[in-house]
């Protein structure tokens, strides 16, 4: 027997009975916590995914909810989200316009659909207009 007893599983060893064995790898998920005392109300993670691109950017011209104002919405990219709104960037600064990244998809303010075909044609992409 030893004299010193350095772990838990010495002493357990020390009175006859096998060490517990705790698996540290598998880590136990509390999905279902809502609060916690230490940090208040817990949100979940939300896992986003990016719809995969069948290979063609789609153009078209929306007026709906605007007031009139018409944009170019771009959809069917296929980007993550940094890289959307990195294209989206190099889009606005083309056309001189505004916009935004809403969703999946690309708004550009203004009626630039030619400059917009050049610049995405230069990127990679297969453009094809949609709509009227």
């Amino acid at each position: 027997m030893k004299n010193s007893l350095s772990s838990l599983s010495d002493l357990a060893s020390a009175f006859g009975r096998a060490p517990v064995n705790l698996d540290n790898a598998s880590p136990v998920s509390d999905e279902s916590l809502v609060y916690s005392t230490d940090s208040g109300r817990i949100s979940q993670t939300k896992e986003k995914s990016v719809t995969p691109s069948d290979g063609f950017a789609r153009v078209r011209r929306e007026t709906k909810g605007r007031k009139g104002k018409g944009v170019v919405v771009i959809s069917g990219l296929g980007l993550d989200n940094k890289a959307l709104k990195e294209l989206a960037k190099k889009l606005k600064k083309t056309c001189g316009t505004g916009g935004s990244v809403v969703d999946e998809t690309i708004e550009v303010q203004g009626d630039k659909r030619d400059v917009i075909q050049q610049v995405l044609e230069k990127a990679g992409f297969k453009v094809k207009f949609t709509g009227g």
